[in-house]
C-alpha cells in the first residue's frame, strides 16, 4: 500500500509533531510512507531531520492557486492508494484537484475548524466554509478526539460513516533515557504552546498574578501573533522576574527545557489530544491541563494530573495553587503514574496500526 501524505508545510506546532512521528513509525515497520509539502518550511526541515522521503511543490504563497495541476500530476505520476491531507490548506488544494486522481482521500482534522481561523474577520470565515467544504469530500476523516468526531457529524454535516476517531500517540522512551532533573529551589511551569489566543496564555499570566508567589516561574515556549500582547501584559501585571519568554524551540531543546520543569500547562479554550502534553508527560512532568477535547481520556482522574475548567481564571488558579503546594515527591510519583498509563493506552505504534486498518478498509469499499 502506498500513501502520501501531504501537508502546506507551514505549520510549526503540534500537527508538525503527529505528521513526523507517524512517518518515522512508518518507516520503522517498513510501511510505504512518503511526505509532499505545498511550500518548503518547519514540516519539510523537521522531516529532513528524521530522515524521512519529502518532497516540496514550490508554492509561491498561502493563496497560489498556479501549482494545482502540478499537485494533481504528482499525485497520478506516484501511483498512490491513499492520499491523506493535514491542516486546512491542503484539504482545500486537494478537494479541487480531487477529480483528477484515483487515489482514495483520507484527510485528519487536528483542531476545531471553527476555531482555526476565529478572530480573522471575513476572511477567516471565508477560509473556515473552504474547509469545511474540503473536509466533506474526503473518502474518510480522523478526527483526533471524539469530540471533533462529534462535531463534524452534527455541526460540519460531515457523514458519519466517512469518519474515525483516532487518538494521538507517541513513541514513549524508557524512564532510564530519560535524563536526569536538574534540582532547582523554584516551582518551574512550562507552557509549550503557539502565541495565540485561542491557546489561552492571557489566563495562565493573570492566574500566576492571582497565585501570588514570587517562588512560581512560568516558562513560554512557542512563537505566535500574540507574543507581543503577552510581553505586553507580563509587564503591566509586573510578572517580568517570574516569566521566562523561550520563543519557537526544537524537540532537543524543549527535553532539555523538561529537566528544570516541575508541571506541564495547558490553559488552551479548545485542544484535540494534545502532544505536547503526552511529551511533557513521557519526559516525566505532571500535567495540567483545561478541560478541553478529550482530556479526560489523558488525564483520567486526580490522581493522574490537573484538571482545570476552561476559560475559568478562578479555578485555573486554584488548581495551579494545588499543584504548587503538592510536596515534589508526589508530583513526581504522580507523573510516573501517569507516564505508565499513557504510554499503555496512547503509543504510536497503536495510532498507526489503526491507521492502517483504515486505509486498507477505505480501499476494499
Amino acid at each position: 500500500m502506498k500513501v502520501l501524505h501531504v501537508n502546506a508545510g507551514l505549520e510549526a506546532g503540534g500537527g508538525l509533531t503527529h505528521i513526523v512521528n507517524l512517518l518515522k513509525e512508518a518507516k520503522k515497520t517498513g510501511e510505504n510512507f512518503s511526505l509532499l509539502c505545498l511550500a518548503e518550511g518547519p514540516v519539510a526541515q523537521a522531516a529532513r531531520l528524521a530522515g524521512l522521503q519529502v518532497d516540496v511543490l514550490g508554492f509561491n504563497s498561502r493563496y497560489d492557486l498556479g501549482g494545482l495541476r502540478q499537485l494533481a500530476s504528482f499525485i497520478n505520476a506516484g501511483n498512490y492508494d491513499i492520499v491523506h491531507t493535514h491542516g486546512a490548506r491542503a484539504n482545500l488544494f486537494v478537494a479541487l484537484v480531487r477529480h483528477k486522481f484515483d487515489a482514495k482521500w483520507c484527510v485528519t482534522v487536528h483542531s476545531d475548524p471553527y476555531l482555526d481561523f476565529s478572530g480573522r474577520g471575513l476572511s477567516g470565515k471565508l477560509f473556515t466554509n473552504a474547509n469545511l467544504y474540503a473536509i466533506r469530500r474526503a473518502d474518510c476523516v480522523f478526527a483526533v478526539t471524539k469530540t471533533f468526531a462529534d462535531l463534524l457529524i452534527k455541526k460540519a454535516r460531515v457523514n458519519c460513516n466517512s469518519v474515525h476517531v483516532i487518538y494521538n500517540g507517541l513513541s514513549f522512551h524508557q524512564d532510564s533515557q530519560i535524563p536526569a532533573k536538574y534540582q532547582h529551589p523554584n516551582f518551574n511551569i512550562v507552557n509549550v504552546a503557539r502565541a495565540e489566543k485561542v491557546k489561552g496564555q492571557k489566563l495562565l499570566l493573570q492566574a500566576l498574578k492571582k497565585l501570588d508567589n514570587a517562588n512560581v516561574h512560568l516558562y513560554l515556549a512557542g512563537d505566535g501573533s500574540q507574543l507581543a500582547h503577552l510581553k505586553e501584559l507580563t509587564q503591566k501585571l509586573e510578572l517580568g522576574p517570574q516569566v521566562t519568554f523561550q520563543g519557537f524551540m526544537t524537540q532537543k531543546q524543549l527535553t532539555n527545557l523538561y529537566r528544570r520543569m516541575d508541571l506541564a500547562v495547558l490553559t488552551s479554550y479548545s485542544e484535540s489530544f494534545p502532544l505536547v502534553l503526552l511529551e511533557a508527560s513521557d519526559n516525566l512532568l505532571p500535567l495540567m491541563s483545561t478541560a478541553v477535547g478529550d482530556i479526560k481520556m489523558m488525564i483520567p482522574d486526580q490522581d493522574s494530573g490537573f484538571v482545570a475548567q476552561v476559560g475559568d481564571l478562578d479555578s485555573i488558579t486554584a488548581v495551579l495553587r494545588q499543584a504548587v503546594a503538592m510536596p515534589k515527591s508526589e508530583l513526581c510519583e504522580m507523573a510516573i503514574r501517569e507516564k505508565s498509563y499513557l504510554s499503555e493506552h496512547f503509543s504510536l505504534k497503536s495510532q498507526l496500526e489503526t491507521i492502517i486498518q483504515e486505509y486498507q478498509a477505505i480501499i476494499k469499499r
